[in-house]
């Protein structure tokens, strides 16, 4: 599975979109992550090891501790392969407006 595809499977679950979120304002003690989600620790920590094999976090130990902090070089990769489709979106909304100026000015449209 290529780094991309792993990438798009860990965040295609909410619990770990929200981790991910939660990791955007800093590193974190793994157990101050679990703490607002109704689940087990063990359970939190099952989706942050999803999100350590896409590459989206890493983990270090201090002492007994585990910190958790964001790496954005994945979710770049997702923005690459979503911005490639801009162009395909732009186009369509342009011929949208087109299509939406026309029928307002009263002309008959044929589409």
């Amino acid at each position: 599975m290529s780094k991309l595809d792993l990438a798009f499977a860990a965040l295609a679950d909410p619990t770990r979109r929200r981790i991910v979120s939660r990791l955007t304002r800093g590193e974190v003690r793994v157990t101050d992550l679990a703490q607002p989600f109704d689940m087990s620790l063990n359970a939190v920590s099952k989706h942050v090891k999803v999100l350590e094999r896409a590459g989206l976090v890493r983990r270090h130990r201090h002492g007994r501790e585990h910190y958790l902090h964001l790496r954005a070089l994945p979710l770049r990769e997702i923005a690459r392969w979503a911005s490639q489709y801009e162009r395909f979106w732009n186009q369509r909304l342009d011929a949208l407006g087109e299509f939406l100026a026309r029928t307002d000015n009263g002309e008959k449209v044929d589409d």
